[in-house]
Parts: structure tokens; sequence; C-alpha cells
């Protein structure tokens, strides 16, 4: 039981004393880091859903594999 005390103790200490945390500006860079690349890769996956996937047969695009079904099937 001491070492789980110890443990906690310790943990405390560097989170308190020894870590140096970000400040606001850099909080706010990196969050709107994460948004951008959220975003582009959002864009990615929609661009290839859209080019690659199967939709329905009354749309417009169909996508490749969609087109590959149509003549296969």
């Amino acid at each position: 039981m001491a070492n789980v005390i110890e443990y906690v103790k310790d943990s405390y200490t560097e989170l308190v004393e020894r870590v140096t945390w970000p400040g606001p500006k850099q909080l706010q860079e990196a969050s709107v880091l994460v948004f951008v690349a959220s975003l582009v890769i959002a864009g990615i996956v929609f661009a290839m859903d859209w080019a690659f996937g199967v939709n329905n047969a009354d749309s417009l695009w169909q996508g490749v594999i969609g087109m590959i079904y149509t003549y296969v099937i």
C-alpha cells in the first residue's frame, strides 16, 4: 500500500512541478492545426468515397466500383 501512495505522490509532483504546460497561444495554434488537418483528411476521405464508392443506381455518379458492378452484374 505504501508503494501506491508513493506512486500517487510522485505522479502529483511530476504533473505540478516538473511538467511545462503549453500556454494559451500554443493551445490555440495546436487546436487550429488539428482542426485544419481534420478538414483535410475528411475531404480526402470524401473524395475517395465519392470516386470509388458505390452509390444508388439512379445516382449521376456511381463511382468506379459502381460502374464495374453495372457491367459485371
